[in-house]
């Protein structure tokens, strides 16, 4: 089948439009990914994941993707518009150790959940940290265009300049005048923002450097800006990110661009994803609702059942999180990966011995879905109907499965079947477990050994201590 004309939901055009790359034949895409000072939660890695579906679904259709998702270690304040204290600087601090300390615990932490989620991995994942001299260039750039003031505390970017900055996000730039988005008498707009942050008088940062307006560090918004540009060019496809970095980051992002670079639009399409909710507030760090995909795991849950959860909602919609909600998704998905592993084994791994007339039509359903602007739930459909059809053969069955997984990204190639019994440590993350509670022995840690047991007793496995190493037996 010819695959179907891809459509996606731009937010700066307000609008499903046609997408068509720059480059034929290519795509780029950038990812805002985290700041790390903190664990990722489960909402953080909504944001990331559809990113993943997306870039699938483009490879799929048969393009090239070039796939940046950056690392924000320095400059991201407490507060989104420059007020507060850089939230790598105070975690550092409260814990007595270095920023780069900081950011190399939570950058494998999301990376390890990004894998234990199926997520393919990023291309190319710069930290903020090592690009400041191309921040500090266009900064160079925005001043030498007039577009810049410097006031006690930094280098802001004047939005008087850029009669386009509220475009973005329709803002109403009277209103914010009126109410005041930062309390900083000295900025001449609410709206301006930091460029480049100077470091107070008499005190030293844990993260500083030299430039040409004084020491100090680099505002938030310019590091995307820096970075995207380096690895994707002056104009690229698609910039992803939450709906939370409408109003304030991604609207920045695209003044400072476009001024700098001399380019309109900056980025093609807009993708941006709606809040996972928890009881009708969103999960953020800042209020305490720590849910992460370790929470999961320690609560019974496969981390990919999560997976299978966020397909069950589009993108664009608000989802509520339940454990009810994400245990259901994950007998969803053990039913899933059971039909597509006895199909897969019937036939022998085979893809080609599939009727065209009994499997076109599911393929052209699940692939016109996704197609149409991620529409993840109704291909989610066609996958199960095809998992429990008794129409179709196993070869069908493998061959549509195996397909679909390519988006899906539940590893349904190597996967074993989760209703039959015997052992299961060579599941990566099965393997991984029993690796800790070994350690955890060997150290006389009986409560942390104790706690992989329950861990995987909750998901129906006993450990088993063989002469050949532990083995986690479905019972």
């Amino acid at each position: 089948m010819s695959f179907p004309a891809i459509h996606l939901y731009d937010t700066r055009r307000r609008a499903v439009v046609p997408f068509e790359p720059l480059v034929p034949g290519h795509v780029g895409i950038y990812t805002c990914g985290p700041t790390v000072y903190a664990p990722q939660t489960l909402g953080n890695m909504r944001s990331q994941f559809t990113p993943d579906l997306l870039r699938r679904v483009l490879i799929a259709s048969g393009l090239a993707v070039t796939f940046v998702t950056n690392i924000t270690d320095v400059g991201h304040l407490t507060s989104d518009a420059d007020d507060g204290d850089d939230k790598m600087e105070k975690t550092a601090k409260a814990q007595g150790i270095s920023a780069a300390d900081v950011a190399a615990h939570w950058t494998e932490q999301w990376a390890t959940d990004r894998r234990r989620l199926g997520m393919l991995e990023p291309d190319v994942r710069p930290a903020a940290s090592e690009h400041i001299a191309e921040q500090i260039a266009m900064v160079q750039e925005l001043e030498a265009q007039g577009r810049t003031y410097v006031i006690d505390d930094g280098v802001y970017f004047d939005v008087a300049t850029f009669p386009a900055y509220a475009d973005f996000a329709g803002l109403d730039l009277d209103e914010l005048e009126a109410t005041g988005r930062v309390d900083n008498s000295d900025k001449r707009h609410p709206a301006d923002f930091a460029l480049w942050k100077l470091s107070p008088a008499g005190s030293t940062r844990l993260q500083e450097w030299d430039s040409p307006w004084g020491v100090g560090f680099p505002g938030w918004h310019i590091e995307c800006s820096a970075m995207a540009t380096k690895y994707l060019g002056d104009r690229f496809d698609i910039h992803t990110g939450g709906v939370d970095h409408i109003r304030v980051h991604h609207t920045n992002e695209v003044a400072q661009s476009e001024c700098s670079l001399g380019v309109h639009p900056w980025v093609s399409v807009w993708v941006h994803t709606e809040f996972l909710d928890l009881k009708g507030r969103k999960i953020s760090k800042s209020a305490g609702d720590v849910l992460l995909v370790d929470t999961l795991v320690d609560e019974g849950i496969e981390p990919l059942a999560f997976r299978y959860f966020l397909l069950q909602a589009h993108y664009r919609q608000q989802q509520e999180f339940t454990f009810d909600g994400v245990r259901a998704a994950g007998t969803a998905l053990r039913r899933l990966v059971h039909h597509a592993v006895v199909a897969r084994d019937a036939v022998d791994g085979a893809t080609d011995g599939d009727d065209p007339a009994r499997t076109t039509p599911f393929r052209e359903a699940f692939w016109g879905f996704l197609a149409d602007d991620l529409n993840s739930p109704r291909a989610l459909s066609v996958a199960s109907t095809v998992a429990r059809s008794t129409e179709l053969t196993d070869a069908d069955r493998w061959s549509l499965l195996a397909d679909f997984d390519r988006a899906l990204g539940f590893g349904l190639a190597d996967a074993t079947d989760p209703e039959q019994s015997g052992d299961e440590s060579a599941d990566p993350r099965i393997a991984a477990l029993l690796a800790e509670r070994t350690a955890a022995r060997a150290a006389k840690d009986w409560a942390e050994a104790d706690r992989i047991r329950d861990v995987l007793a909750a998901e129906g496995l006993e450990v088993v201590d063989t002469p050949d190493g532990p083995q986690a037996r479905r019972r």
